[in-house]
């Protein structure tokens, strides 16, 4: 049953560190607020088992949890899926913090049961999945990966080592870097005091996860060399892609980088503000001045939004410091064979890919990015792999259940 409810001064779209601070920075000024988010809880990937995080930013709000926005049937409405029905709210000021996901990249056996995104095996010990004892090799690019080693190590896994895809002169002039910034370098050292006697190997990267029914070991390659590392678990992850469907269906102009916005974080739509990893990778730093400055921007509070503005560069200069050191090698080009799949949720070969001419003859062709991820793995793939971007974005944003689509408001497909 579509129940429309309510319309909100300003209603925020996702609960990570991002969604929360722009959401108590609108609530302190007397707006109505609305605060949505997909998962149970709020907190996003980085707080999602750690309350006493992101509930002094809640403040007094009471988040809408478990609801997806799966379409705009108008501008200044929403439509919402939950777990019990449907929902529909209203919004005079949108502030969308999305965040991001993983990019994943082909190789020969990551279809292999237990090969999982770096952070997706986080969030699956997060929620209860066992891995004291499991031995776990962490691979892709980016300090995600050392987080995630940390991790599993504190909760009883046993790391055999981090991979690395890029560089050592890439990570030491990034850690020189750090200088300008003591909270990272605290923050690295940290991470190698935990780490201590796991091996973080560097311009080293997976080429193929082997085992018969589920992973068993997986095959790296450094400098020349290649050797089988036995393991339980694949953790592997290269890097973030933004969350821009929402922005994209909402006509949000897009760079290269994610959402574009202007000194005061709104985008090319009037009345719609972007905040945190959609409008690029930054870190938590930076998601949550630019949540502030988002938060205060849509509550008509222009001066204190100015306010942070020397932070937010200081936050970005980091950000662009942390893309140069990790950007991918031309090398990883060369892990997705003809025969290996692309797309999992249709079954798609990356030899049918390449010779289609971009992703609408993909889709029309191969079905690749037309599975229930619509695209969201395959698509970060196709992009590093063959320059393609996605051409557009249609309701419904998620899979969704027919009856939510079914209502007067909702937009076909």
């Amino acid at each position: 049953m579509k129940v429309t409810d309510h319309t909100f001064d300003i209603v925020v779209v996702g609960a990570g560190p991002a969604g929360l601070a722009a959401a108590k920075r609108a609530a302190e000024s007397g707006a109505s607020v609305a605060l949505l988010d997909d998962n149970p809880q709020p907190g996003g990937q980085i707080w999602r088992s750690d309350p006493a995080q992101w509930q002094p930013l809640l403040g007094k709000l009471e988040p809408i949890t478990g609801a997806r926005v799966i379409a705009v049937p108008e501008p200044g409405r929403l439509t919402l899926e939950k777990f019990d029905g449907d929902l529909e709210i209203g919004y005079g000021r949108l502030i969308l913090a999305t965040g991001a996901r993983e990019r994943f990249l082909p190789f020969p056996g990551w279809t292999l049961p237990n090969v999982m995104g770096a952070g997706g095996l986080q969030a699956l010990a997060k929620s209860g999945l066992p891995i004291e004892g499991k031995k776990v090799v962490v691979a892709g690019s980016g300090p995600l990966l050392l987080a995630v080693a940390r991790f599993m190590r504190g909760h009883g896994a046993k790391p055999r080592l981090v991979a690395e895809q890029a560089s050592d002169a890439a990570l030491l002039r990034f850690g020189l870097g750090l200088v300008g910034h003591p909270g990272k370098l605290l923050q690295t050292l940290q991470f190698g005091a935990a780490l201590l006697g796991v091996r973080h190997l560097t311009s080293c990267w997976p080429i193929a996860a082997d085992g018969s029914g589920k992973l068993e070991s997986v095959t790296l390659y450094r400098a020349g060399r290649i050797w089988k590392e036995p393991c339980d678990y694949l953790a592997c992850g290269f890097g973030l892609i933004p969350n821009v469907e929402l922005p994209a269906l909402l006509g949000c102009r897009l760079s290269e980088t994610g959402v574009e916005v202007d000194d005061y974080q709104q985008t090319s739509v009037p009345g719609v503000y972007a905040a945190g990893e959609v409008t690029g990778i930054g870190g938590l730093d930076l998601s949550l001045v630019e949540g502030e400055i988002a938060g205060n921007a849509a509550a008509g509070k222009p001066e204190l939004a100015a306010s942070l503005f020397g932070a937010r560069t200081r936050h970005r200069r980091f950000a662009a410091s942390l893309e140069k050191a990790f950007a991918l090698r031309e090398e990883l080009k060369n892990l997705t064979q003809d025969d290996t799949l692309v797309c999992r949720c249709e079954d798609v070969s990356y030899e049918r890919v390449r010779r289609c001419s971009g992703w609408r003859d993909a889709k029309l062709h191969t079905r690749c990015g037309m599975g229930p991820c619509q695209g969201r793995v395959c698509g970060g793939a196709v992009e590093f792999l063959l320059g393609w971007k996605p051409e557009s974005v249609r309701p419904p944003v998620f899979p969704a259940r027919i009856q939510s689509l079914s209502g007067p408001r909702c937009p076909r497909p």
